[in-house]
This record gives structure tokens, sequence and C-alpha cells, in this order.
């Protein structure tokens, strides 16, 4: 099947060369995503990803091989993280980890996996420090980074609203502190005088809702909401209730129409901005893109509990596509090296369901795949991308 450009007919293989966690008949790969507790949103990630495994599998695997993708519930727990990430490399004896969810996960298992040799690869974070191959040479990520982000959205803020009196809320741990950053960055000089208010959120707090009164109390009238996606809903509906009306910008890991917007009510959601590199499922490009309807014909079969519309799942797919890219370009040497040496050797490689016209790149000294996003903006029923592909 074209769309799936790494699945090829099972044939007779000369032995290959291999590490624990490969063969002639299995490649196996380890990933952790939270299941259950505060972030379970973003589970459906992973499913998704199983689910384009599995069409990989049918299909005849890579070169011959079956991918055995073996996940497990972390719970968006650091420590967790830890203990099942030595389970997975020891234990299983998994070939690499792949698409890990969230930024202090990964980082918490980071320094262990490099020691080790083991891929972190195609990390399902923006924090920028899974890009530092000097420091870290056996981790990867993927999407573009929080900073880029950051800066895209200071950016048209400065653009659009110089005079802005800025409010942040941000989750208070790595994903939100990456995010800030670039903010700040973009802002530059003006940065002291226009974020007249920044507030922080742990993810054990049950609400948000004082930090969103304190905000419009202040008088902002730009919002940027730093949030993870039960956090993202609340603030959504928190702010139509107080009937807030500031220019709200929205981190990318909140933007899924399905698992926030909905919930936080359609028509209080309108007018958001959110950058994005995945497409739209409902967008024109995605109406005539092949890559979708094979996205809607897997989720169909092997997930068909799964909202084909939620981007954590299309998201799911383009990782998982990416990740049969490396492993076909691995061949029959399927060691750990090699897995770092081919994800390090991606040339214009077109990840299906990216926003036209962002493709993945990366060599020994670029280990950031994805670095353009677009800014879009909800109408009420569905995002409108509004600006070119950008550079953070």
């Amino acid at each position: 099947m074209a769309a799936l450009s790494g699945a090829l007919p099972m044939t007779a293989l000369a032995k290959g060369t291999y590490d624990v966690g490969a063969s002639d008949k299995e490649i196996k790969l380890g990933n952790l995503h939270p299941y259950s507790g505060p972030a379970s949103a973003y589970g459906t990630c992973g499913k998704s990803i199983e689910a384009y495994f599995k069409k990989v599998n049918a299909s005849g695997g890579v070169n011959g091989r079956r991918i055995n993708f073996v996940t497990l519930d972390d719970a968006y727990n650091p420590a967790k993280s830890v203990e099942m990430t030595r389970k997975l490399v020891e234990q299983e004896e998994v070939l690499c980890m792949f698409a890990s969810l969230g930024s202090s996960q990964n980082i918490a298992v980071q320094k262990y996996l490099n020691a080790r040799k083991v891929p972190q690869l195609f990390v399902n974070a923006g924090t920028t420090r899974f890009g530092d191959y000097k420091e870290f040479p056996w981790t990867m990520g993927w999407q573009p980074t929080y900073q880029a982000e950051g800066r895209i959205y200071a950016r048209h803020i400065l653009e659009n609203h110089p005079n802005a009196k800025i409010g942040v809320l941000m989750q208070n741990d790595d994903f939100g502190k990456d995010n800030m950053k670039g903010l700040l960055d973009g802002l530059g000089d003006k940065a002291k005088t226009m974020i007249t208010q920044h507030l922080t959120y742990d993810l054990t707090d049950p609400t948000i809702d004082s930090a969103l009164v304190k905000l419009k109390s202040a008088g902002c009238d730009v919002f940027v909401s730093i949030t993870t996606p039960k956090f993202a809903a609340q603030a959504i509906r928190k702010v139509a209730e107080l009937g807030w009306k500031p220019a709200h910008y929205l981190a990318s890991v909140s933007q899924s129409v399905s698992a926030v917007l909905k919930p936080a009510g359609f028509e209080n959601a309108k007018g958001i901005i959110s950058a994005a590199y995945i497409m739209e499922t409902s967008s024109p490009a995605a109406a005539t893109d092949p890559h979708m309807k094979n996205y809607f014909a897997i989720m169909k079969e092997f997930y068909p509990s799964g909202d084909p519309h939620d981007t954590l799942n299309v998201l799911g797919y383009s990782m998982g596509a990416t990740m049969v890219q490396v492993l076909k370009q691995c061949g029959d040497e399927l060691t750990r090296a090699n897995v770092m040496k081919q994800a390090a050797n991606l040339k214009n490689f077109p990840a299906p369901l990216l926003f036209p016209g962002i493709e993945c790149n990366t060599s020994p000294t670029d280990y950031y795949p994805v670095k353009q996003k677009v800014l879009q903006r909800f109408n009420g029923q569905q995002y409108e991308a509004f600006t070119k592909p950008l550079m953070g």
C-alpha cells in the first residue's frame, strides 16, 4: 500500500546484524503513555500508534519483520516512568524506546537511557533538550520545540497586540517552563512590561479557577494558556463564564477539538489561536490527502473506539510512520547504533499528515525532525490555518 511505504511483503532474509530487541522475525519497541491519571487524555496517542503498527504488521511488517510494540502506563508520573522504562529495557529487552510521552517523564529517564546507549527516539514532547545531540546523543525529539512555539506566539502578539497586557497561566513543570522561555525570548525586552501576570498551577491541583479570576481582575487582554488538556478545557470554560474576552493563545498540546474544545464548549472556544504542524482532519487539504483516507481506515479497523478527529490520534499515525521509515532505512542492521544513525539521516521525509509544506529533516548535528508550525484559529466548528509554515 502506497500510504504505508515502510510496510513490505514477507521475504526470505539474509542473516541480519542485531542487538537485543530485534531478530529475523521481530522488532521490539518500548513506549510509555499515561493511560490513567490526570493526563490520561494523552493515552489515545499511544493507542493510535499501536493501531498504525498493527496495520504495518498486517501488510507484511518492515523488511519482513513484525513490530512488537510494548506500551505501558506511567500515569504521567516521572517516578513511574523510571520504573516502567527500566522494565522495558532490562526485562522486556526492547531495541529502543519510541514516542514516550511527556517532558518531565522523559527527562527522568534520559541519563539512564543514554548511559546504556538505548535510543530514546522521537520523544513525544517538545522540550528543547531532546534535541541536544552533544549532551544526549541517544535522545531525539520529533515535534517542533515548545520554545519555538512560544516564539511564534510572541511574534504574533507583537504584531497584532503591541500594547497588550499579557496574562500567562503555566503548568509548573518542564513542559511549562520550556514554553515560557520561548515566549519570553520572542518578546525580548518588551516581556518585562507586556507580561503583567505570570501564574502557575500543579498537575495535582483540582482546579485553576482562582488563577483565571486573578488574570481577568488584573485587566489582561491577552491570555497565553500553557496547559495540558484537562486544565485547558477548564480554562476555556472559566474564561467564558467570567465574561472575559482576551485574545486567547492555547498551547498546541491541548488543541484537540474532541478532547479539549468539545468538552469546553465550541462556542466558548471560538477565536482561540494555536500552533499546528499536524493536519486538521476536516481541513480542505485533508479532503484530498491519500494518507488521510488510509488513516481513517486504520482507525476504523484497528482502533474503532478511538476518535479519528482527535489530533492526538493523527499525531500517533504520523509518528508511527516516521519510525517505520527509520526501521526501513536500517535494513538488516538492526542495532541500536544504526537505529540512531538512520534517525539522524532523514532527508525531506514527508511524514504523512503533517501540514502541507512541512517535512522531517535530520542530520548528526540536527536532532529536531519537525521544525515548522502554522498558526490556526478555531472558528467555532474547526481550525482554520491563517499563516504559512513558520520557523520559531
